[in-house]
């Protein structure tokens, strides 16, 4: 089954390859702070945010199951996304049972391959299980759509070629939903994109506002078109994601913030601003893969010259 979308701003849904629907815009939790989590996740769900993103390797996951819980929002309109740590990938039952008494809940609407990585459980996380990689730890997660624990099941920081192997495995007899990969206007990564709507495969934008560090932060083609549609560079990032098809998970624990991103109604870009957003030159990764014991990003776009790509 293809992917497909509908709506515009907020209420923009993206229906996978599964047939589920997926709110287009959610509140990302990387990074943040405890006791920040919490009143975000509420705070965010009070706004009209129903898609929250979330993973064990977090260690958040309780404080965004209470959040779910003090906003009053029913669990039934609420899309929630984990991810299978990277020490868990031989443990995928344990795995998810861990994350779902966490966030206190019976079942998770998507359960992401965090990385295609699979590491030992020690404190260093430097050495790769020999003997087992990512497709057998989709072969795993593939039966937990048969328990009721799992709505959808996908991957994450997975390049083309990561997916054409699982993809090509004898195993492999579900489709990823999604593929959650690094995606703003300095990491466009078409050639993903196109290859993985190809193969009825939706994907979310982590770290789609770029990072203050970013390129993005300075870039004088953002801030002109922003200035012009009397939005803000923030804004206008995540419209121009979500008008490529991508649904985005801005990360944020200010309440403002929270609130100015979910502002983008009436907000729309044209072909040319589009275009020319995707026309940046600069290449920057605010993700890399170096505290890996192995390399998952090569530069198969072909566009960042030193910088790995999706």
């Amino acid at each position: 089954m293809t992917t497909s979308q509908s709506g515009k701003g907020t209420k923009t849904v993206f229906t996978l390859n599964t047939g589920a629907k997926m709110p287009g815009i959610g509140l990302g939790t990387w990074q943040s702070k405890p006791n920040e989590v919490r009143e975000a996740v509420k705070h965010a769900l009070q706004t009209g945010y129903r898609h929250i993103d979330t993973a064990l390797a977090y260690g958040n996951e309780n404080e965004v199951g209470q959040g779910i819980k003090d906003s009053g929002v029913p669990r039934s309109e609420i899309w929630l996304t984990t991810k299978l740590d990277n020490t868990w990938h031989k443990r995928v039952q344990e795995g998810i049972d861990s994350s779902l008494k966490s966030l206190g809940t019976d079942y998770v609407d998507l359960y992401l391959m965090h990385w295609p990585s699979s590491t030992f459980d020690d404190e260093k996380r430097d050495k790769h299980e020999e003997g087992w990689d990512f497709r057998d730890t989709w072969r795993e997660m593939q039966k937990l759509l048969d328990t009721g624990k799992v709505k959808n099941i996908g991957v994450s920081n997975f390049v083309i070629s990561n997916l054409e192997k699982l993809l090509k495995d004898p195993s492999c007899k579900v489709v990823p939903a999604v593929n959650q990969i690094e995606l703003h206007p300095n990491m466009p990564s078409p050639k993903t994109m196109a290859f993985c709507k190809e193969k009825g495969i939706h994907c979310t934008a982590y770290s789609c506002l770029g990072s203050t560090d970013s390129p993005l932060a300075h870039d004088k083609t953002l801030q002109k078109i922003a200035e012009a549609k009397g939005k803000s560079p923030q804004q206008v990032m995540l419209v121009w994601n979500l008008q490529r098809g991508a649904s985005v998970i801005p990360k944020s624990v200010t309440k403002s913030r929270i609130e100015s991103n979910f502002q983008i109604d009436g907000l729309e870009l044209t072909s040319e601003e589009m275009q020319t957003l995707s026309s940046i030159p600069d290449r920057f990764k605010v993700c890399g893969d170096a505290w890996l014991p192995i390399k998952v990003f090569f530069n198969e776009e072909g566009d960042g010259g030193k910088t790995p790509s999706h």
